[in-house]
């Protein structure tokens, strides 16, 4: 190549196959291709894993027990044997010529072809004194040859696949030097790079991979996040402005009476979130472009309420509203407590002989009769029909709306974007209907603006009145879950009712964990002998389900034991007690939703999480909820234990385009490449004046992947 040619575009470097490196010859080829490195590209997107600062490294002599350290040194000898249980014990005398650190691995007998006598490592882990020596225990550890150089990059290697940090670095390097002569594009605007004081982008690729210093090595960092960010806010947000481009909406009128009756019939004043929320959408509903917004509530925010007041605008304008939930449980809880708040009134009709006529609010999900499902679409198509709440049955073929102008879509994390899509079709031809999405489950703001990139979103943090706190324990032992049945029943004999949630339907023996079915025949002979328990799981037919909740809405039935249906959306203001079985085995969002079945009415509630998780992660998670009842506080939380996967889903796939960036430590950067994406998609809508930029878009963010960015 010749060294006046254009500098080389990240889609040249994927054309070039990693097997045009010297040193890569057929065996390497497939070392590489198991760790999904098949281009240069992907080689200098692999980045190190850690770094050895060699000037800065912890040596044996100085190590504290307790504390966790790096540390390099050479085996001096290595033994297995096995233990009385039957497992494998591999000893390793490690020394770095300061002194000796004792190694043991549990059945990791393969150690011993790994770390023979002799071999450099680097060792990170815990170190704990035994017997008053200093020992790791199942330690981190990576081969490094006789590297030398101040900074020593370790890469994520493949021992099984024969691929070691060493020959990842050779590669690296190679590849570097054979892109000196042309250089690497840089498409970020130059103007965007001196209002941050980032290094070029082949400085950046040198700084991660080979850094002279731990500074040159954060720098490279801060650049190379940034453009990872920065492609994936430039695609949802050039589509975000795509479909306020294209996509002609509807022009509401905010300040109708219906809305103001219905906020005057309220038992309690709306709180400051609700009404900066509603302010937040009655913006968007006055603008003659589809809103596309994202309601984010914790638990018992009062989001129904909000989504009525956006449901009523639709109505007040003569046009109707839809509320789509994610089953028919949900979608019947909502239709019972839409329907309770605006019983009696009453929506203009020139057609009657008053001029007006009682607000019609329909349920429509699979289950109704035959004859009922035809009234109500018949009365969807002619307009008597004003709010209709369901299931994915009100984007059936069959469905006609006669003008439907707000859409409310709840949790929407189980719906699809062609779900999403297919809803505001069923709008006038000319113009799509307005979207409010709502969901319980909090999510980081960060995230948030990665996830649901092309909704605006408002967040409710703030409590209605007459919400009771619900005190959290941790019943970690046999005789504190005897306590919890006896609270169960001082509970029923109270007048009050109890959820208790197991992880699966029916015994499985390969999880030793609490079945829906076998709990519920232990309970009733047993523990709750005497009191009135019922059964609610996926397996029960439709109208079984429907029967059972409407026991336990009524009273008929003191405990309910079920599995995770009862997640979302069930509103029982009499149950104040929740049982979770094997609560170890449900994340923090999921036991946060549960916990929020109870407290819903004015007495006091309570939430027992039972068991004893093996892992350290399952019990943080308990302890995170114990602490703390606040949604957003625990979904960040939870970002910190389980990492990015937690919130960019699906998109792990694939060629995911966040290889360095977190969206837990690089929350600024999140907000500033989102800022600049809007500068530039704002003057250059399809990014013409910015080809380079386009076509890395094009080729790290596949479509099926933008495609899930667009539906989280």
């Amino acid at each position: 190549m010749a060294a006046d040619d254009p500098p080389l575009t990240l889609g040249e470097l994927a054309e070039i196959p990693v097997q045009r490196l010297r040193g890569v010859g057929e065996k390497k080829s497939k070392a590489l291709a198991a760790q999904e490195i098949f281009s240069v590209l992907d080689l200098l997107q692999h980045y190190p894993r850690r770094y050895l600062d060699r000037t800065r490294q912890a040596r044996i002599e100085e190590l504290d027990p307790g504390s966790e350290a790096t540390v390099l040194g050479e085996v001096r000898s290595i033994s297995t044997r096995r233990t009385r249980n039957g497992r494998t014990l591999t000893t390793v005398e490690f020394g770095d010529g300061t002194g000796r650190l004792s190694l043991t691995f549990f059945n990791q007998p393969w150690r011993e072809r790994q770390l023979s006598e002799g071999t450099e490592a680097i060792v990170y882990g815990k170190v704990d004194l035994y017997r008053g020596q200093r020992q790791m225990t199942n330690p981190v550890v990576d081969l490094v040859g006789d590297r030398t150089g101040r900074i020593i990059s370790v890469y994520p290697q493949s021992e099984k696949a024969g691929l070691h940090t060493w020959d990842l670095a050779a590669f690296v390097t190679e590849a570097l030097a054979r892109c000196q002569p042309r250089g690497i594009t840089d498409p970020v605007p130059s103007s965007v790079l001196d209002r941050f004081d980032f290094i070029d982008r082949e400085a950046a690729f040198r700084g991660i991979h080979h850094p002279e210093s731990m500074t040159e090595k954060a720098e490279a960092r801060r650049r190379l996040v940034f453009d990872e960010l920065l492609r994936v806010q430039l695609e949802l947000v050039r589509r975000k402005r795509r479909i306020e481009r294209d996509t002609a909406g509807l022009a509401h009128q905010v300040d109708g009476e219906l809305v103001s009756a219905f906020h005057a019939r309220l038992p309690f004043g709306l709180t400051g979130a609700q009404q900066r929320t509603i302010e937040e959408i009655n913006t968007d509903l006055v603008e003659a472009r589809p809103m596309h917004r994202l309601l984010q509530g914790d638990v018992g925010s009062g989001k129904t309420i909000v989504a009525v007041s956006a449901l009523l605008v639709a109505v007040q304008g003569g046009m109707q509203g839809a509320l789509m939930a994610p089953t028919e449980v949900l979608a019947e809880q909502h239709f019972l407590g839409v329907s309770r708040l605006l019983e009696g009134m009453n929506v203009e009709d020139p057609s009657t002989l008053m001029g007006d006529r009682p607000l019609a609010v329909e349920l429509l999900v699979n289950r109704i009769g035959a004859a009922e499902r035809r009234r109500v679409l018949a009365d969807l198509a002619t307009g008597k029909v004003d709010i209709v709440i369901g299931t994915h049955a009100l984007i059936q073929e069959k469905v006609e709306y006669r003008s439907l102008g707000v859409v409310v879509i709840d949790e929407q994390h189980r719906f699809g974007v062609e779900q999403r899509a297919a809803l505001r079709d069923k709008g006038d031809a000319t113009a799509a209907p307005d979207v409010l999405v709502m969901t319980a489950t909090p999510i980081p703001r960060t995230a948030a603006m990665t996830v649901y990139g092309d909704l605006d979103v408002s967040v409710l943090d703030e409590m209605p009145p007459g919400r009771t706190p619900i005190a959290t324990f941790w019943a970690r032992t046999d005789l504190e879950e005897v306590g919890v049945w006896a609270d169960v029943r001082d509970t029923v004999a109270d007048g009050r009712q109890a959820y208790v949630v197991c992880p699966l339907i029916d015994e499985s023996e390969a999880l030793d964990v609490s079945s829906a079915e076998e709990t519920y025949e232990r309970l009733v002979n047993d523990e709750l002998s005497g009191v009135r328990v019922g059964l609610l799981h996926g397996r029960v037919r439709p109208a079984d389900k429907e029967a059972t909740m409407e026991s336990f809405r009524s009273g008929d039935i003191d405990v309910l034991v079920a599995t995770t249906v009862i997640e979302v959306g069930v509103d029982v203001p009499n149950a104040t007690v929740m049982v979770v079985l094997d609560a170890g085995r449900f994340g923090i969002a999921q036991l946060h939703q549960l916990r929020g079945r109870v407290g819903r009415g004015a007495h006091e509630s309570r939430c027992y999480l039972v068991g004893d998780p093996v892992t350290s992660d399952g019990q943080a998670r308990l302890e995170a909820l114990v602490a703390s009842t606040d949604g957003f506080h625990l979904a960040e939380v939870d970002l910190e234990l389980r990492g990015e996967g937690t919130i960019m889903g699906e998109r792990q796939k694939g060629r995911s385009d966040l290889k360095l960036a977190s969206l837990r430590r690089d929350r600024e950067w999140v907000e500033s490449a989102r800022q600049v994406a809007f500068e530039i998609i704002d003057s250059d809508p399809e990014l013409d004046d910015h080809p380079s930029l386009r076509d890395e878009i094009d080729l790290l963010l596949a479509d099926d992947e933008a495609e899930f960015l667009m539906k989280s």
